[in-house]
């Protein structure tokens, strides 16, 4: 391991491949999350189950204890953004619900979310959850070695603005990820190309765009966690953590190592599984 560029850490293959087991273990249990989120269920059941699905994997929780946060997942409702404390809400038909999850595999994390339906919901909030996916997808299929990390926060904003009208959050962005949760760079969802560090072997990233049905505007509330839009529009959000190997792109946190889509997008994937 080894550190460049203002704090930036670089990890050897053996540290990349913990990552990788860190990150099936998130993999599976927000795949576990989505088949079991129901109207009817508090955020707090979902994260009851996310704890016993991490801690049963031999793994830790991420984000228990983190500064204070007192939930194994992030669980953001509607018009909250990321950041949501799982507890006592009840979740309704209609509802959107963004799931962040973390988990530490021999000190090493792993980092992602989905956003999920409750039931149906309307023809704008499906697109909207759609647009964030693919806008992710796109930001890591940006990403050659040698490049900067704004190539992912351009092509990020592009897929976005050529989709309509919708607000892209500039406060809280993607970021570096390894022996911490947290590291540098930032890695925003909106910029110019050419940008930032240089993308090397290595180095691992935590890709989320955070994209909303209105303002990029938020406020946090009085919780001190839970971020919301100020104009009450619903959000979605999305995250993977990858890194980039010889061959391409390794997306450490989906369960086939984004080979399937990193193929659909005709970028070479660079997996070592």
């Amino acid at each position: 391991m080894g550190l460049l560029d203002r704090g930036v850490e670089i990890k050897t293959p053996e540290q990349i491949d913990a990552m990788r087991r860190a990150g099936l273990v998130v993999g599976r249990t927000l795949e576990l999350l989505r088949g079991s989120v129901r109207a009817g269920m508090t955020t707090g059941e979902l994260d009851a189950i996310a704890e016993d699905s991490i801690r049963s994997a031999g793994a830790v929780p991420s984000f228990l204890g983190y500064h204070g946060f007192t939930g194994t997942i992030c669980a953001s409702v509607n018009d909250e953004v990321v950041h949501g404390i799982p507890g006592e809400r009840v979740l309704a038909e209609g509802d959107l619900v963004s799931i962040d999850c973390g988990a530490i595999v021999d000190g090493w994390h792993g980092d992602a979310a989905i956003t999920v339906a409750i039931g149906e919901v309307s023809e704008e909030l499906t697109r909207l959850m759609e647009v964030t996916e693919e806008s992710m997808w796109r930001g890591i299929a940006a990403a050659r070695l040698g490049g900067r990390v704004t190539d992912i926060s351009a092509a990020i904003e592009s897929y976005v603005r050529r989709r309509g009208r919708y607000g892209i959050l500039e406060d809280y962005t993607g970021h570096g990820i390894g022996s911490q949760m947290h590291q540098p760079p930032n890695v925003p969802n909106f910029g110019k190309r050419g940008r930032g560090p240089k993308l090397v072997e290595g180095l691992a990233l935590a890709v989320e765009p955070m994209i909303t049905l209105g303002t990029k505007e938020t406020d946090t509330l009085e919780d001190e966690w839970t971020v919301v839009t100020t104009d009450g529009s619903w959000a979605a959000h999305f995250e993977h953590t990858f890194t980039l190997t010889p061959q391409g792109a390794w997306v450490l946190t989906a369960l086939d190592g984004g080979r399937a889509k990193l193929e659909e997008l005709g970028v070479p994937y660079g997996g070592r599984d």
